[in-house]
């Protein structure tokens, strides 16, 4: 699968994704538009991108196609910290 392809399938499973489970008494949708690629990386026949919405909601999502299997792999994260740790001067 071409990058371009992956990502427009990426951001087409990140939408209805989240618009299947957002609480429709908010009466809110996402768009293509909404969803970001933090990171992508291709190797052989297989992909993987991790992603993000512009919703504050911390969710962070993985996405992997395995091209020997033509399947696609969805993993939904939710960020529940953000600390920094000091190593040193």
């Amino acid at each position: 699968m071409k990058n371009d392809d992956f990502f427009r399938l990426c951001k087409k499973t990140i939408v209805d994704y989240f618009n299947n489970r957002s609480d429709k008494t908010d009466k809110y949708e996402i768009t293509e538009e909404d969803v970001f690629i933090v990171w992508s990386c291709k190797t052989l026949q297989n992909n993987k991108a991790l992603l993000s919405t512009t919703v504050s909601d911390g969710m962070y999502y993985e996405i992997t196609y395995n091209g020997d299997k033509k399947e696609l792999y969805l993993d939904a994260y939710k960020k529940w910290e953000n600390k920094c740790y000091r190593i040193g001067e």
